[in-house]
């Protein structure tokens, strides 16, 4: 596994100046959001946050050929849709070329565009840092980031909502992981009040 500074070398080459910015607040973001949830490696979720976007401004086609050779559950609606193919194929990458081989930090790099359903604490952190890093300014995203720091399981059902909503405007389709994870976000939220009464 590389160092984070032996991985910020690699990004500072394979990315654009602003995509790098991104991946070095995302990372930030990530190692404050394990610090909170009393995550076991800060440092894990650094490199993880790093890594994110290694693939993202690589040719679609390439992004396409490592994704179809993800042996991730990759989904048909992934497979038509250019602006997922580079999480599965950072993945890919990550693994094949980078000798990443915590499945942890794979599954983070490969759900954080589309999550799912039962995601890992790591999981959740890389998803959310994602949506709420410092260069992030769409309308919402100061409400976005207090909620983040107060709960993660609320935030990731806000995040969906915000990522459902926008895709749907969009007029894009929707892979069945989201809805999964969109799901069981809910039904977590009801399981939490069906405590508490």
């Amino acid at each position: 596994m590389y160092s984070s500074a032996e991985l910020t070398d690699i990004l500072s080459i394979r990315l654009s100046k602003k995509r790098f910015q991104h991946s070095l607040n995302v990372a930030d973001e990530a190692e404050k959001l394990a610090e909170k949830y009393d995550y076991y490696s800060p440092e894990k979720a650094y490199l993880t946050g790093l890594l994110h976007d290694i693939c993202k401004e690589i040719p679609k086609e390439e992004q396409l050929a490592m994704a179809k050779k993800s042996t991730l559950d990759v989904s048909p609606v992934e497979l038509v849709t250019p602006p997922l193919y580079h999480a599965v194929a950072g993945a890919w990458y990550s693994e094949n070329v980078l000798n990443v081989h915590d499945n942890d930090m794979l599954n983070a790099i490969r759900y954080h565009t589309v999550g799912r359903a039962g995601m890992s604490r790591l999981e959740e952190i890389i998803y959310i840092a994602d949506l709420i890093s410092a260069d992030r300014s769409y309308k919402d995203v100061a409400k976005m980031r207090k909620n983040a720091y107060q709960s993660i399981e609320k935030t990731m059902l806000e995040a969906l909502r915000f990522s459902v909503s926008d895709v749907v405007a969009k007029g894009s389709m929707l892979p069945h992981h989201t809805i999964e994870a969109y799901n069981y976000y809910v039904s977590e939220k009801k399981k939490e009040r069906t405590e508490i009464q």
